[in-house]
């Protein structure tokens, strides 16, 4: 059926505009929402032309909010809260259904999550999960992500969190760079890019080696494990990638900065949401099973 020209504010667009707001494209709107992509596009035109403003800004890298359109995210956001709240009370004890969104660091997810997925989902089919590895902090707030695995003492007081691992660090670089090293030869470093400066590690680097020279550099600590395996330098790694990539040794170069904290956290009101309460649960176990890995 053809759309009539709207006279009134249609809450099911609230909800499009809330997802374009958190996933910048149409497609990923799309994905998340279940439809298709024209279908997003339609729901924002519709609601633009209700409001009479223009709610994003079409970029190169995808939606950027305008300013009308930040103004208005919070009551959107709230609206999109309450709705999800309605269905987690819903939710059934003894047959959990619904998706659950993860966010975390590329590494854990390669090499802690992805193993052992089968074991996570094991006799839950109505649960869907979603690993999210966007370098961007997903915001449990606003309901961004269910469930995070982030490095640091959490400093949000409305988050509900334990413990899961203690992250260590080496450097590490293949055996014939540490020959030489062990030698008197004086390896260059393999670092973070210029664009990883809200990464702990990178300005750690920075900090204790400012005038070092730099053979690499890579926001990916695969990309460094693998470069430092192949000869190019010394890479400061956590223990638990450090241990997944053959051809890597220990290297007595200096001591590397200080352990980190993992933390799994999720929102208050959803820690006990039964399909986000398993899979924490699930989760906790795991790391508990694997803590000699880190």
């Amino acid at each position: 059926m053809a759309d009539q020209k709207r006279t009134g504010l249609d809450w099911e667009d609230l909800r499009f505009f809330a997802a374009l707001a958190r996933h910048r494209s149409l497609s990923a709107t799309a994905r998340a929402l279940k439809v298709n992509h024209a279908t997003v596009a339609r729901r924002i035109a519709g609601l633009e032309q209700s409001l009479g403003v223009s709610l994003f800004e079409r970029r190169a890298d995808g939606y950027a909010l305008s300013r009308q359109g930040s103004a208005m995210l919070g009551e959107a956001g709230a609206m999109e809260a309450a709705a999800a709240a309605i269905r987690d009370r819903l939710d059934s004890e003894d047959a959990p259904r619904g998706r659950v969104r993860l966010t975390t660091i590329r590494s854990l997810a390669d090499l802690v999550l992805a193993p052992n997925l089968a074991e996570i989902l094991d006799g839950l089919p109505h649960i869907e999960l979603e690993i999210v590895t966007d370098i961007r902090v997903l915001s449990l707030a606003q309901r961004e992500a269910d469930i995070a695995l982030r490095l640091g003492h959490p400093g949000d007081s409305e988050l509900s969190g334990r413990r899961v691992a203690t992250i260590r660090y080496g450097f590490f670089s293949s055996r014939e760079t540490r020959s030489a090293f062990e030698d008197g030869d004086f390896p260059p470093l393999i670092s973070y890019d210029l664009e990883s400066e809200g990464v702990a590690e990178a300005r750690w680097l920075d900090r204790n080696f400012p005038d070092h020279p730099i053979s690499l550099r890579s926001s990916s600590n695969m990309v460094q494990a693998q470069a430092a395996a192949a000869g190019l330098g010394l890479a400061m790694l956590p223990l638990y990638l450090a241990g997944s990539v053959s051809g890597l040794e220990p290297v007595a170069f200096a001591a590397p900065m200080p352990e980190r904290e993992l933390w799994m956290l999720a929102p208050a009101e959803l820690a006990h949401v039964p399909r986000v309460r398993l899979i924490l649960d699930r989760l906790s176990r795991l790391f508990a099973r694997h803590k000699d890995m880190f």
